[in-house]
This record gives structure tokens, sequence and C-alpha cells, in this order.
């Protein structure tokens, strides 16, 4: 096969052994490309159009492997609902790191393509509708501008897949900065190793914080970074309604991206105790739980990470606690700097922590819906009986800023999407794609890829699920 422009180089491997597992992907019978993300190949300085399109479906199932890959499934440790066990890839292996033209470095990574050293009794695989939920998810936060994984694409294997039912089974490539997560790190400390705790901290910064330069500081500053990209991350869920469902130390990457979309969904009506995820049984990652565990999470990487802190233990914990104990001020402050520009408010004054709890208390009690009633705040004519009265709190608050009218609708359109990946036509869109129609998926690929600009064809995904389909379960 011609070279599409693939450009390997595995850094990776200057880990040590027990970091990973060398791997082939599984070859599959009847390989079928279902969806090509054409502009996130353009922007890896890939190009598929010399080979046609069953070579593409090979490729991206594994049966042809590209130039200079080396495939490899990563170990990895993990709290799941708080409870820690040593994990790794199962499913999922990484083909190599992509170096692109302008000299970025991506990791390229199948999901689905097979049982692994570390499957645990597990068949390695993934089935279509799970493998394209995350390609539109993961797609729908890109163009959110919140930092994410990306797809770039799905192939069907042509054989079926057990899970509650028989469903096609299908592999996903993922593209990421790295797949380093917190579990990465408690893997290790399980291990007691130190030197390799040393050089994975050492690789981690040379990839993901060139900027700290102090070594003495190293670890330290390593935390106080990784929690900084993740306070980002998120206070830009929270912007937006996302709920990512299962939110344990393996799902959180420490480049800061969204990563792992499997029972995620977004949220239509305001509730902070909303949970999709039907395993996550008493809320623990709820909406308005997720910087909770966000802080319980990096309080993991702290431990993890606690030798390097500081030589002397007492002085390693100090340093550790008074970092994570900073998180609660920290993301505060960026969630009400978030909040802020959802409404328009370009100076501070005294009230505006009140107004704004005012307006989610208001969302709350009436479940109105998230996303809609930011962009109804931006109409003159407010029809929401339930909002008019805070509408015309929020009309004196405007004013007193003396700022110009456009300028507080640009900073409003900016942080208000007026489309996001609503749940029932997700659903309806892979339900389609099961049956081979792909029409719906594209449809709704196309609607979320400028999420922040009014269109007259966006009408129908800006409407919540009808009351029917409201108890909407993810697995």
């Amino acid at each position: 096969m011609k070279s599409v422009g693939f450009n390997f180089n595995n850094s990776y491997f200057t880990l040590t052994e027990m970091m990973m597992a060398k791997v082939l992907p599984t070859k599959v019978k009847d390989p079928k490309l279902v969806i090509l993300n054409h502009e996130l190949a353009k922007q890896l300085g890939l190009n598929f159009s010399s080979i046609n399109s069953q070579q593409l479906a090979e490729l991206f199932t594994g049966n042809i492997l590209p130039e200079g890959a080396i495939p490899i499934a990563q170990a990895y440790a993990g709290h799941q609902f708080g409870n820690l066990v040593i994990l790794g890839d199962g499913r999922a292996i990484v083909l190599g790191e992509h170096i692109t033209p302008t000299k970025q470095r991506y990791d390229i990574q199948f999901k689905g393509s097979g049982r692994t050293p570390y499957s645990r009794g597990g068949d390695g695989k993934a089935a279509l509708g799970p493998m394209l939920r995350e390609y539109i998810i993961s797609e729908a936060m890109y163009h959110l501008n919140i930092r994410t994984t990306r797809s770039l694409a799905v192939a069907t294997t042509g054989e079926n897949v057990m899970r509650e039912t028989v469903l096609p089974g299908a592999i996903l490539t993922r593209v990421a900065e790295s797949h380093i997560r917190v579990g990465t790190f408690e893997y290790v400390a399980i291990k007691k190793d130190l030197a390799t705790l040393k050089k994975l901290l050492q690789y981690s910064v040379e990839r993901h914080y060139p900027e700290i330069k102090d070594l003495d500081k190293q670890a330290p500053e390593f935390l106080r970074l990784v929690m900084e990209r993740q306070i980002n991350l998120i206070t830009d869920w929270m912007r937006v309604g996302f709920i990512h469902g299962v939110m344990n130390t393996d799902n959180m990457a420490i480049s800061g991206e969204s990563i792992d979309f499997g029972p995620c969904a977004f949220m239509d009506h305001y509730d902070p105790k909303t949970v999709f995820s039907s395993i996550d049984q008493h809320g623990r990652y709820a909406f308005g739980n997720q910087p909770v565990i966000a802080q319980w999470n990096l309080a993991r990487l702290a431990d993890a990470i606690l030798p390097l802190l500081d030589e002397d233990q007492n002085k390693a914990l100090e340093v550790g606690e008074e970092i994570i104990e900073s998180f609660n001020e920290k993301y505060e402050k960026k969630f009400h700097e978030m909040m802020k520009k959802k409404l328009g408010l370009i100076t501070d004054e005294p009230e505006d922590a009140v107004l704004i709890k005012e307006l989610l208390d208001i969302m709350e009690k009436h479940k109105l819906d998230y996303t809609n009633t930011f962009r109804e705040m931006m109409n003159e004519n407010i029809t929401n009986e339930n909002l008019k009265d805070f509408y015309s709190k929020w009309t004196i608050r405007i004013d007193k800023q003396n700022r110009d009218k456009q300028e507080v609708l640009t900073l409003m359109k900016k942080n208000n999407p007026v489309v996001i990946p609503r749940n029932h036509k997700v659903e309806q869109s892979l339900k389609e794609a099961h049956n081979g129609n792909l029409v719906s998926l594209n449809n709704l690929l196309n609607a979320l890829k400028d999420p922040y600009t009014e269109r007259g064809d966006l009408t129908l995904y800006q409407q919540p699920a009808p009351d029917n389909e409201k108890k909407y379960k993810t697995f």
C-alpha cells in the first residue's frame, strides 16, 4: 500500500517494559469503512487520496499496518468508583506516535482491535454504536473549543460482538496528545518502582509541560499544571452541560484532554444531580459533582508521585496537600469567570455571584433547558415567564457596566452554543447507522461543526428530547 503520510516516532519506548506490551491488532474478516474524518486527516498531514476505500478499511482495522507502526497496549491502574484496580489497555492498541508536518506529536490508537495482555477475560472488541458515539462526542467537543481527543475513523470488522445482544463489531481510530493517565502514575506507584516513577514524570514533563525548567521543583510544578489544565477542562464541561459519566482516574489524561467517552451525555434541563450512566447508581459522577471528583482524582495523582514531591516525606505530604487544597478556590474563580461570560458580564460587581446562583436556581426549579436558556437571554423580547423577573435584574446589571450591547452579545455568543449533541439526536443517528443509513449521522456531525453560530437549519438540533424520551440512560 502506498504511503499516506504517517510519520511514526515512538518515544514511549524510552520507558521501561513494565509500562507496555507489544501486541498486534487482531485481523478481521470483512472490514468496511464507515466514516473518515477528512478535516482531521488534513490537520495531521495525512493524505488518503492514493488508496481506495477497501484499503482504507484494511488500514483502519489493522489488517494492514502503516509503515513505522510498532503497536503496544499500555499498562495503567485506576480508581474505578473509588476502588483501585490494575487495568491496562484491554481492547486498545497504540500504533505509535505520529509527528505532523508542524512537528506536533499525537498518539494514533485503535479501540476495539482485539485482545491484549491486559484484557482480563474480555474479548478486546467494540460495537459500532459506542465507537460512533465517541466519534460524535469527541468531534462535538473539538468544535465547542474544549480540549479533547479526536476521532479519525470508524470501520466495521464484519464480525459480531456479544453484549446484551449481538452487535456489529467496529474499530475506532483515536488521536490524542498522549494516553498518559493519572492511572498510569498509580500503576507505577503500586509497583513501588521509584526509578520508573521518576522516568515517567520526566517523560510526561518533556511531552506535555516543557515549560517546567526547575528540576528541583519539577514534581510540585507538574502537579500544579496538571491541576490547572483539569480545572480549565472541567469548567468547560460545566459551561456546555457535559457529563462525562465515568470519571475514574484511568479516564483523566495528564494532557488535560477529555478522554474515553463511554456513558457520557449532555444535559437538557438544568439539574446538578443529572446522571445518565446506568452503572452510576449513587450519582458519584453527576454533573454538579464533577469538580469534586476532579479534585479527588488529582489527590490520587499527588499520592502516586508523593516520593518525588520532596525527599522528606512529611514535607512531601505538606506540599501535596497545599496544592490539592488550592483546587477549590482556583476552580470557583474559574467557574465564576466562565458564568460571567455566559451572562455577558464584562465588569466585576459584588452582586454577580448572587445573580448567577439565582439563574441556576430558576433553571433547576422550573426544569429549564440549560443550553437554550442562555441563548434566550440574548433576545430582547423574552417569552419564558419563569425568566422575566430575572431578565429585568440582569438587564439592570448589563446597563450598569456601560458597555456596548454588541460587545456583550459577542461575549455571550462565544460562550453559549446554539447546538450540542442532544442525546435523542445522537441515539437516532446511531440507530439508523446500525441499519446502514448514515444520513442522520452526517447531518448531526455537520450541525455540530459550527456550534456557536445561529443557522436556520439547526432548529431540529436545538430542541430537547420529547417527554417520552427524557429518561435517557447510557450504558
